[in-house]
Protein backbone atom coordinates (compact mmCIF):
# COMPACT_ATOMS: atom_id res chain seq x y z
CA UNK A 1 0.00 0.00 0.00
CA UNK A 2 1.25 3.11 -1.27
CA UNK A 3 1.84 5.56 2.05
CA UNK A 4 -0.01 8.87 1.46
CA UNK A 5 2.29 12.11 1.78
CA UNK A 6 1.23 14.39 5.32
CA UNK A 7 -0.70 16.93 4.17
CA UNK A 8 1.68 20.01 3.91
CA UNK A 9 -0.27 22.46 6.08
CA UNK A 10 -0.04 20.25 9.49
CA UNK A 11 3.00 21.61 10.69
CA UNK A 12 2.59 25.32 9.46
CA UNK A 13 0.51 26.47 12.26
CA UNK A 14 3.20 25.00 14.57
CA UNK A 15 5.89 26.79 13.22
CA UNK A 16 3.78 30.00 12.70
CA UNK A 17 3.72 30.16 15.89
CA UNK A 18 7.16 29.29 17.13
CA UNK A 19 8.39 31.95 14.38
CA UNK A 20 6.06 34.67 15.84
CA UNK A 21 7.42 33.32 19.31
CA UNK A 22 11.00 34.00 18.59
CA UNK A 23 10.41 37.49 17.14
CA UNK A 24 8.59 38.55 20.33
CA UNK A 25 11.18 37.15 22.71
CA UNK A 26 14.01 39.07 20.02
CA UNK A 27 12.20 42.40 20.09
CA UNK A 28 11.60 42.02 23.99
CA UNK A 29 15.07 41.05 24.40
CA UNK A 30 16.24 44.07 21.82
CA UNK A 31 14.24 45.96 24.01
CA UNK A 32 16.07 45.80 27.05
CA UNK A 33 18.82 46.61 25.76
CA UNK A 34 18.87 49.41 23.68
CA UNK A 35 16.97 51.03 26.53
CA UNK A 36 20.09 49.67 28.41
CA UNK A 37 22.91 50.26 26.39
CA UNK A 38 21.87 52.93 23.35
CA UNK A 39 22.16 52.32 19.86
CA UNK A 40 25.81 52.24 19.41
CA UNK A 41 26.46 50.04 23.20
CA UNK A 42 24.42 47.11 21.36
CA UNK A 43 25.31 44.40 19.41
CA UNK A 44 23.42 41.52 18.25
CA UNK A 45 25.22 38.71 20.10
CA UNK A 46 23.49 40.22 23.09
CA UNK A 47 20.32 40.73 21.79
CA UNK A 48 20.44 36.76 20.67
CA UNK A 49 21.95 35.91 23.44
CA UNK A 50 18.81 37.08 25.92
CA UNK A 51 16.42 35.91 23.45
CA UNK A 52 18.01 32.46 23.57
CA UNK A 53 18.18 32.41 19.56
CA UNK A 54 21.06 32.45 17.36
CA UNK A 55 22.51 35.06 15.73
CA UNK A 56 21.30 33.93 12.46
CA UNK A 57 17.73 33.71 13.50
CA UNK A 58 17.84 37.40 14.88
CA UNK A 59 18.85 38.44 11.38
CA UNK A 60 16.42 35.96 9.82
CA UNK A 61 13.45 38.20 11.06
CA UNK A 62 15.63 41.60 11.15
CA UNK A 63 17.88 42.70 8.36
CA UNK A 64 19.72 44.94 10.12
CA UNK A 65 20.24 46.88 13.60
CA UNK A 66 18.51 49.97 12.26
CA UNK A 67 15.41 47.40 10.71
CA UNK A 68 15.60 46.17 14.50
CA UNK A 69 15.53 49.60 16.47
CA UNK A 70 13.10 50.72 14.04
CA UNK A 71 10.87 48.07 14.70
CA UNK A 72 10.66 48.93 18.61
CA UNK A 73 10.09 52.72 17.89
CA UNK A 74 6.97 51.58 16.18
CA UNK A 75 6.19 48.90 18.40
CA UNK A 76 6.58 50.93 21.83
CA UNK A 77 5.24 54.07 20.29
CA UNK A 78 1.98 52.25 18.81
CA UNK A 79 1.60 50.52 22.20
CA UNK A 80 1.45 53.84 24.01
CA UNK A 81 -0.58 55.16 21.72
CA UNK A 82 -3.46 52.35 21.92
CA UNK A 83 -3.38 52.71 25.66
CA UNK A 84 -4.40 56.28 25.71
CA UNK A 85 -6.26 56.66 22.51
CA UNK A 86 -8.27 52.59 22.95
CA UNK A 87 -9.64 54.30 26.18
CA UNK A 88 -10.99 57.76 24.91
CA UNK A 89 -14.80 56.83 23.99
CA UNK A 90 -16.72 59.85 22.84
CA UNK A 91 -18.59 61.58 25.73
CA UNK A 92 -21.81 60.15 27.02
CA UNK A 93 -25.04 62.14 26.45
CA UNK A 94 -25.50 64.72 29.33
CA UNK A 95 -21.46 64.17 30.32
CA UNK A 96 -19.32 66.91 31.47
CA UNK A 97 -17.00 67.85 28.59
CA UNK A 98 -14.53 69.84 31.09
CA UNK A 99 -14.01 66.18 32.95
CA UNK A 100 -13.55 64.02 29.81
CA UNK A 101 -10.91 66.27 28.64
CA UNK A 102 -9.50 66.27 32.03
CA UNK A 103 -9.80 62.76 32.36
CA UNK A 104 -7.96 62.58 28.61
CA UNK A 105 -5.26 64.96 29.68
CA UNK A 106 -4.10 62.82 32.51
CA UNK A 107 -4.45 59.51 30.91
CA UNK A 108 -1.99 60.60 27.90
CA UNK A 109 0.38 62.74 30.78
CA UNK A 110 0.56 59.22 32.76
CA UNK A 111 1.36 57.53 29.25
CA UNK A 112 3.92 59.52 27.84
CA UNK A 113 5.73 60.15 30.66
CA UNK A 114 6.89 56.63 31.71
CA UNK A 115 10.37 55.92 32.49
CA UNK A 116 10.62 53.50 29.16
CA UNK A 117 9.20 55.51 26.71
CA UNK A 118 10.97 58.99 27.87
CA UNK A 119 14.35 56.55 27.32
CA UNK A 120 12.87 55.60 23.93
CA UNK A 121 12.91 59.95 23.21
CA UNK A 122 15.79 60.33 24.64
CA UNK A 123 17.76 57.56 22.31
CA UNK A 124 16.18 58.15 19.16
CA UNK A 125 16.82 62.37 19.43
CA UNK A 126 20.77 60.87 19.73
CA UNK A 127 20.60 58.91 16.63
CA UNK A 128 18.38 61.30 14.34
CA UNK A 129 21.35 63.32 12.69
CA UNK A 130 22.48 59.52 11.46
CA UNK A 131 19.16 57.58 11.44
CA UNK A 132 16.35 60.13 10.97
CA UNK A 133 13.87 57.43 9.68
CA UNK A 134 13.48 56.64 13.43
CA UNK A 135 12.45 60.11 14.46
CA UNK A 136 10.44 59.76 11.37
CA UNK A 137 8.63 56.40 12.79
CA UNK A 138 8.25 58.11 16.38
CA UNK A 139 6.65 61.13 15.25
CA UNK A 140 4.02 59.36 12.89
CA UNK A 141 3.68 56.40 15.84
CA UNK A 142 3.45 59.33 18.64
CA UNK A 143 2.77 62.92 18.73
CA UNK A 144 1.22 62.93 14.97
CA UNK A 145 -1.34 60.02 15.34
CA UNK A 146 -2.45 61.48 18.65
CA UNK A 147 -3.47 64.64 17.21
CA UNK A 148 -4.93 62.99 14.20
CA UNK A 149 -7.18 61.15 16.49
CA UNK A 150 -7.67 64.26 19.20
CA UNK A 151 -8.69 66.60 16.11
CA UNK A 152 -11.38 63.80 15.34
CA UNK A 153 -12.86 63.49 18.77
CA UNK A 154 -12.62 67.33 18.57
CA UNK A 155 -14.61 67.60 15.53
CA UNK A 156 -17.21 65.24 17.32
CA UNK A 157 -17.45 67.34 20.34
CA UNK A 158 -17.98 70.66 18.26
CA UNK A 159 -20.81 68.71 15.77
CA UNK A 160 -22.66 67.99 19.29
CA UNK A 161 -22.22 71.55 20.00
CA UNK A 162 -19.82 71.16 22.61
CA UNK A 163 -17.06 72.86 21.41
CA UNK A 164 -16.71 75.81 19.35
CA UNK A 165 -13.92 74.89 17.04
CA UNK A 166 -13.23 75.93 12.89
CA UNK A 167 -9.94 74.07 12.68
CA UNK A 168 -10.16 71.14 14.92
CA UNK A 169 -6.26 69.72 14.26
CA UNK A 170 -5.27 73.33 15.42
CA UNK A 171 -7.35 73.05 18.15
CA UNK A 172 -5.56 69.64 18.85
CA UNK A 173 -2.34 70.93 18.48
CA UNK A 174 -3.24 73.79 21.26
CA UNK A 175 -4.68 71.43 23.41
CA UNK A 176 -1.45 68.89 22.96
CA UNK A 177 1.06 72.02 24.22
CA UNK A 178 -1.36 73.03 26.92
CA UNK A 179 -1.46 69.77 28.72
CA UNK A 180 1.76 68.42 27.40
CA UNK A 181 4.55 70.98 26.88
CA UNK A 182 5.96 71.41 30.34
CA UNK A 183 6.05 68.32 31.97
CA UNK A 184 7.45 66.85 28.86
CA UNK A 185 10.36 68.91 28.47
CA UNK A 186 10.91 68.89 32.08
CA UNK A 187 10.99 64.97 32.05
CA UNK A 188 13.26 64.89 28.67
CA UNK A 189 15.38 67.38 30.00
CA UNK A 190 16.10 66.17 33.53
CA UNK A 191 15.20 63.12 33.47
CA UNK A 192 13.01 60.12 35.45
CA UNK A 193 13.48 61.64 38.72
CA UNK A 194 11.68 65.10 36.99
CA UNK A 195 8.49 63.65 36.14
CA UNK A 196 5.96 65.32 37.98
CA UNK A 197 4.16 62.78 40.69
CA UNK A 198 0.35 62.12 39.83
CA UNK A 199 -1.67 64.60 41.80
CA UNK A 200 0.57 66.95 40.16
CA UNK A 201 -0.22 66.07 36.75
CA UNK A 202 -3.76 66.31 37.71
CA UNK A 203 -3.77 70.16 38.21
CA UNK A 204 -1.73 70.12 35.09
CA UNK A 205 -4.29 68.91 33.30
CA UNK A 206 -6.91 70.31 34.58
CA UNK A 207 -5.14 73.80 34.08
CA UNK A 208 -4.53 73.30 30.76
CA UNK A 209 -7.89 71.57 29.82
CA UNK A 210 -8.93 75.40 31.66
CA UNK A 211 -7.25 77.49 29.30
CA UNK A 212 -8.69 75.41 26.43
CA UNK A 213 -11.77 75.81 27.29
CA UNK A 214 -11.71 79.25 27.91
CA UNK A 215 -10.91 79.79 24.03
CA UNK A 216 -12.97 76.60 22.49
CA UNK A 217 -15.67 76.09 25.33
CA UNK A 218 -19.22 76.03 24.16
CA UNK A 219 -20.42 79.44 22.76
Amino acid sequence: MTRSAPAKNSVEPEASGQSARKRRAILDAATEVFLKSGYLGTNMDEIAALSEVSKQTVYKHFASKEALFVEIVMRMTRAAGDTVHNEMQDLAKGGDVADYLRNYAFRQLTVVLTPRLMQLRRLVIGEVSRFPELARVLYEGGPKRALAILADAFQRLADRGLLTIDDPLLAASHFNWLVMSQPLNQAMLLGDAAIPKPAELRRHAADGVRVFLAAYGKA
